[in-house]
């Protein structure tokens, strides 16, 4: 989709709000992988200046609901006490800016690394976990009648679905087939009743002010399905931002989120009924990173962000094998995280390419967005610097390290499988042989392997994070 026209918003403002009003200082808010997010102030009229935000589709979504139905669900959840922005008016055909709603902007933070160590955050944070039971609690008891019309989810037909997926993107993922039969074996009951679930409720879709939590965002997920749905994604370790000593979001505790759970009404939660939630949406996120991914390979949406969450993805089957089947951590060959430092880059001449060899000029791009770019811009352009400068680091590791890592990779899987052949064979015919079961005998030895070989990719993508 184009850039955001501001004179069609400033008509259809005018038509949804009083042909008196006009609009200022529109801009566009940073992150929204997948949906834009504008901020803009509507002047004129009777009233003060409004402050207010559009929330537009930058192209079609595969995973979330209607922009109708999540206007109507967030009106639907104001009316029962859930706090959230007051919705103004949802855009048209006759709008010609898409699809969309614009909605009133509150105060306060939504970047998690600032909600986590800001200070002027401490007093939230030592309530918020509690706070988010409580409002999970209010979510779960609002009325199913009075919702838009909304999708049932089931386990075994989410599953099935999340197996078509990573068959769709045809890119073998050994720990993701692990995960799949371990959640079809250990599947929970479904609920009797099935209750609104918000989907996608976790730090960063909270707005924060040093009050506490103000306002709860994006409900394009929201579903009828199991509540503690809820409760176990916002305990993905993702969504903890690197503060993973606190399982609930990166501030609190399950104890405290459990209390407020039951203090707004819930019921008593089971601690497996939650750490298999917590399982289902690690493998879930892992999977929408692939979907993300291949919308930027794709030409959908070109974004170094939505490239960037497919080196991302080796950290959810790293959760998942530390949730599913722990064991200590370790490597197997000569490349470890700390061997992926600058100080070790091995000089010479590699191929018919002169000096710099790739990982130095990736290096030297990445010190000029540290050192120069960073600090010159800001909001959104600062984000995806961030997110450049991390892409680089990636890119410097690979060409450094990647052939070892891949003939480290090769020769595990050769001794797994009895019989030598090309990486990608090898991998994929590991992952069919973990879905049909034809491996059960030897588990323990295969999850193993898919634990060096998940390390490995850390080592590139991210090698402090088995660390965590």
């Amino acid at each position: 989709m184009a850039r955001l026209d501001h004179d069609k918003l400033a008509r259809a403002v005018a038509r949804h709000l009083g042909e008196s009003t006009s609009i200022e200082g529109l801009r566009r808010l940073s992150g929204g992988a997948s949906r834009e997010t504008w901020a803009f102030d509507v002047v004129g009229g009777t009233g003060p200046p409004q402050a207010l935000v559009l929330r537009r589709d930058p192209s079609s979504q595969v995973l979330g609901s209607e922009r109708a139905t999540e206007y109507e669900l967030i009106r639907a959840a104001q009316a029962a006490g859930v706090p959230v922005p007051t919705v103004r008016f949802l855009l048209d055909e006759r709008d010609d800016i898409g699809a969309g709603f614009v909605m009133d902007r509150i105060d306060g933070e939504t970047i998690p690394r600032k909600i986590l160590r800001d200070d002027a955050y401490a007093t939230a944070r030592a309530g918020l976990a509690r706070r988010c039971g409580e409002i999970a609690a209010g979510i779960h008891a609002i009325d199913v009648a009075t919702l838009p019309e909304l999708p049932t989810h089931e386990l075994p037909v989410e599953i099935a679905q999340y197996r078509a997926l990573l068959d769709n993107f045809v890119e073998p993922h050994p720990a993701f087939e692990l995960a799949l039969t371990w959640l079809e074996a250990h599947a929970p009951p479904p609920p009797s009743t099935p209750r609104l679930v918000h989907g996608d409720f976790r730090n960063g879709n909270f707005i924060v002010g040093p009050d506490g939590l103000r306002s709860v965002l994006d409900w394009e997920l929201a579903h009828l399905g199991d509540p503690i749905e809820d409760l176990g994604w916002l305990c993905v370790k993702s969504w903890r931002f690197g503060n993973v000593e606190h399982p609930v979001g990166g501030f609190g505790s399950i104890d405290d989120m459990l209390a407020g759970y039951r203090a707004g009404g819930g019921s008593d939660v089971d601690p497996d009924h939650l750490r298999y939630w917590e399982a289902f949406g690690t493998l879930k996120w892992g999977v929408i990173c692939i979907v993300q991914c291949f919308t930027h390979l794709n030409g959908l949406v070109r974004s170094v962000e939505l490239a960037t969450l497919g080196r991302r993805v080796a950290e959810t089957e790293w959760d998942l094998l530390d949730l599913l089947h722990p064991s200590p951590a370790r490597f197997d060959g000569s490349v470890t995280p700390a061997a992926t430092e600058p100080s070790n880059l091995a000089e010479g001449r590699r191929g018919v390419q002169d000096r710099p060899t790739a990982a130095e000029l990736a290096a030297a791009i990445r010190e000029f967005l540290e050192g120069d770019v960073m600090d010159a811009v800001e909001g959104r352009v600062a984000f995806h610097t961030r997110v450049a400068v991390n892409a680089l680091g990636m890119l410097e590791r690979e060409a450094r390290f990647g052939p070892e890592l891949d003939a480290a990779e090769t020769r595990r899987l050769t001794e797994l499988l009895g019989h030598s052949g090309d990486l990608d064979g090898l991998t994929r015919e590991l992952a069919a042989e973990i879905r049909s079961g034809r491996l059960d005998d030897r588990r323990d030895r295969v999850v193993d392997v898919v634990r060096e070989s998940v390390a490995a990719k850390l080592a590139v993508a991210n090698p402090g994070y088995v660390a965590d």
